[in-house]
């Protein structure tokens, strides 16, 4: 119920700064120009978007970041199913050294040319795929603790493992898949387009959040390990088509000379 709460605040401050917003700039831009901005836009991205790699490179963030943005809400229970007494801030800090170790793997990476960024993304998202699975094992072939409480299982040690591995892919993901979007995305439309594919995203994320209650922690996490052994396929295709050229080129210099007589 809180989250409903905060959509719904969150919803009419956006209209609120909106409102706001138009006050403030009526002196300098009307509703026609308005409009005309935004239809030309709208083509703009359309028109992008069609493009295949656009596509396979927006579905593949859109799948790492609900799976991760999910196990955000669900490593916490899961290390403590019987309410074991773990130490929150130790493990907290166990991931951003993680995480920092992958960005420091990734950056290496990036710096060798013979490397090619669409392919060792395959390998990560397979990993951190991988990764998600431990809870699901380990909840099928170790029999959890028969008293409540105490210092953290073994399973939960096992499980522990594979989310520092999981956190350090997700420091290898944010370098790379910035490297990609500046291979594939025109700069003057790469923000729109991310935040085009972020809608249904965090749409997913926020009906993920409302029902987590409602599904096993196992199921939670074998959707979150599926997510991203789909964006690994998806990596290889786009690794496949990433060497060929376009057969058109993209719309955008033709939109922007068709928005010029409008402007002016």
């Amino acid at each position: 119920m809180e989250i409903f709460y905060y959509m719904v605040f969150g919803a009419l401050a956006a209209v609120v700064a909106g409102l706001e917003l138009s006050k403030s700039n009526k002196d300098r831009i009307n509703t026609s120009s308005a409009f005309n901005s935004f239809k030309n836009n709208y083509l703009l991205v359309y028109s992008l978007m069609m493009d295949e790699k656009i596509a396979l490179l927006g579905a593949i963030q859109s799948l790492f970041e609900g799976s991760m943005y999910t196990f955000v809400f669900l490593w916490t229970p899961a290390l403590s199913p019987n309410d074991e007494d773990i130490p929150h801030g130790f493990i907290f800090a166990t991931f951003m050294l993680a995480s920092m170790l992958g960005s420091s793997i990734a950056a290496r990476l990036l710096a060798r040319n013979a490397v090619k960024v669409e392919s060792y993304m395959q390998i990560v998202f397979v990993i951190s795929s991988a990764s998600l699975l431990l809870p699901i094992l380990t909840n099928f072939f170790i029999p959890p603790p028969v008293v409540k409480g105490g210092g953290i299982s073994f399973a939960g040690c096992l499980q522990l493992l594979g989310f520092c591995a999981f956190e350090a892919c997700v420091g290898i993901f944010w370098p790379s898949i910035m490297k990609m979007r500046s291979q594939y995305i025109p700069e003057e439309a790469r923000s729109t387009i991310m935040n085009f594919f972020r809608i249904p995203l965090n749409i997913f994320v926020c009906i993920v959040l409302y029902n987590v209650s409602a599904f096993p922690m196992t199921f939670m996490f074998g959707m979150c390990s599926i997510f991203l052994f789909v964006a690994s396929i998806l990596q290889r295709r786009l690794s496949a088509i990433g060497d060929k050229p376009k057969t058109e080129e993209w719309m955008m210099k033709d939109k922007i000379s068709e928005t010029e007589p409008l402007n002016a």
